[in-house]
């Protein structure tokens, strides 16, 4: 039962992080958005006490849960190890496939002393936090569910709009959201690094990679509540120690390294002698064999009980039948992949003709992004230097973006961290998506009416490009569609068009006027870049 109910939550976590990175309606942020704040390095970061508070008692009280519970990257590795299982054939799925080893302290300790190092040093370098970022569990799988998992729940809703609308259904529409292709070919190699270590090594990656295992890991070996063996009951048949994903269980010496081991109770459920429990541990006795240090298998010979065990578990099991993988399934699943990659690509092709003409009209361009002397972060986020210190890189904010202004930075001296870009878009006023789902407090939580009054940067107009002010042509486009009110349209002379002037004390940087501006995206045009466009500011304020 102990199990059950681990997986239950644990999918439930999953399944809930999950949709936060692929829900685009913003119904998982409002709902559930809290859980994100409870995953640790994101607390730490985000001096968030009291979440830092309940996961220091969660794991002295029950040990490592929260990294088979509330971590999704463990979670992952989780099911890419009950995957392989299943897929090992009956035999070995009854007698196991994990073994004891002792743990990698070299390489464990090595990693996470690198890692305090590059937290610390990203209080003033930027990069060293990106770095930082590419081993912490959370922003690892940020990085996999934004790069891999959203392109493809993308593609599939699409799909299903493109189905329903030719049926004259409405239930669905189309998405369309911008994924950095270095973000996405980060998520996909840390997947097939994380899934590899899963498939190979059970929770080896947890246990010798990820620096949040090993600080919980400190914690958990004075837990209250942990494993233990009974060693009046243990026949020595090792099924526990061949079940344990974390290979942490020596059923020679019945010593369990609390450090690596995750509460999973898979070694429980797996004991037909009753000999494992869970329960209260005083956290001032040690176990007699840990007294004595953690010993290799080769320290003392089997026993002749777990040798009869092992010899009798092995006749009993059956070999695993070859899988049917004839002719006519293989070819059904091939015409199937051609298929949906048919009318994905048809999709694409429709997608793309619409996009580069007006209406089916003017024939249109793609304008370029103007070169801002200071990069627009996104409100809430204080600075540039405030964003470097506690953004983790975990690209929520991204996916929460309704609008698909906040992009992902591939500069070196920002690597991983959120900016803001008005080629798709402009922030709405109402909006403070990214302020409510950031865990780390990179981006401070806003209403709506703080938000409304945060200057993050000042429109400029170019007006060597502007249609009113250099090719005397009507315009206004971008006073119709300022939102604050800070664009006027003045005459300078008697006879010439009025021309955009920006009041920089109402201005709040939206982007409005700069996505809205004609100039830059038509044929006829010479001009590359929007007429009017943001400059960030190094210190956002309020006005």
């Amino acid at each position: 039962m102990l199990r059950i109910i681990r997986v239950a939550l644990a999918l439930v976590c999953f399944l809930a992080i999950t949709m936060l990175f692929l829900d685009f309606t913003g119904m998982a942020a409002t709902d559930w958005g809290w859980l994100v704040r409870y995953q640790v390095m994101p607390a730490l970061l985000g001096l968030n006490f009291v979440a830092v508070a309940v996961l220091v008692l969660l794991t002295l009280c029950f040990g490592r849960v929260y990294c088979s519970v509330l971590c999704p990257l463990g979670v992952m590795q989780d099911i890419a190890a009950r995957i392989r299982i299943w897929l090992s054939g009956r035999r070995k799925r009854r007698i196991g496939i994990y073994k004891w080893h002792a743990a990698h302290k070299a390489v464990r300790y090595t990693i996470f002393v690198l890692f305090i190092v590059l937290v610390v040093l990203g209080l003033f370098n930027v990069l060293a936090t990106s770095l930082a970022a590419l081993i912490e569990p959370y922003s690892e799988y940020g990085r996999i569910a934004t790069g891999l998992f959203s392109p493809l729940y993308d593609a599939g809703n699409n799909m299903l709009a493109e189905w329903d609308a030719a049926r004259g259904g409405y239930t669905f529409y189309t998405v369309s959201r911008t994924v950095v292709p270095t973000i996405s070919i980060i998520g996909v190699v840390t997947f097939v690094v994380v899934v590899l270590f899963a498939i190979f090594t059970g929770r080896g990656y947890c246990n010798t990679i990820c620096p949040v295992g090993t600080m919980l890991g400190f914690l958990s070996r004075r837990s209250l509540l942990r494993v233990k063996i009974d060693t009046d009951r243990c026949n020595g048949c090792q099924s526990c120690s061949r079940h344990c994903k974390s290979e942490c269980i020596n059923p020679r010496e019945h010593f369990i390294d609390y450090s690596r081991c995750v509460a999973c109770m898979d070694c429980i459920t797996h004991c037909s002698q009753n000999a494992i429990s869970y329960g209260v541990v005083s956290p001032l006795v040690a176990q007699p064999s840990q007294l004595h240090g953690e010993k290799s298998d080769k320290s003392a010979p089997a026993k002749t009980p777990a040798k009869a065990a092992v010899k009798n578990v092995a006749k009993s099991g059956e070999a695993a039948k070859p899988a049917d993988n004839g002719a006519t399934g293989a070819d059904k699943g091939r015409r199937n992949f051609l298929t949906v990659v048919g009318v994905m690509a048809g999709a694409a092709a429709v997608y793309a003709t619409d996009k580069v003409t007006d209406g089916g009209f003017a024939p249109q361009k793609t304008r370029k992004v103007p070169v801002r002397t200071t990069k627009i972060i996104p409100p809430g986020a204080v600075s540039a230097s405030h964003l470097a210190q506690h953004c983790v890189g975990c690209q929520l904010c991204v996916q929460a973006c309704p609008n698909g202004i906040i992009r992902t930075s591939t500069d070196a001296d920002s690597f991983m961290q959120p900016y803001i870009d008005f080629s798709n878009g402009y922030c709405t006023p109402e909006c403070t998506r990214c302020s409510d789902v950031c865990p780390a407090g990179a981006i401070h939580p806003l209403d709506e009416a703080l938000k409304s009054s945060t200057k993050m940067g000042t429109a400029v107009v170019d007006l060597e490009t502007c249609l009113a002010a250099h090719n005397g042509m009507e315009c206004g486009n971008c006073e119709r569609h300022c939102p604050a009110g800070a664009i006027t349209l003045v005459h300078p002379d008697e006879g010439r068009k009025a021309i955009p002037v920006v009041d920089d004390r109402l201005c709040v940087g939206c982007g409005a006027c700069e996505y809205h501006c004609p100039v830059g995206t038509m044929e006829f045009m010479k001009a590359d870049y929007p007429a009017i466009h943001v400059e960030g500011l190094s210190v956002q304020r309020k006005i």
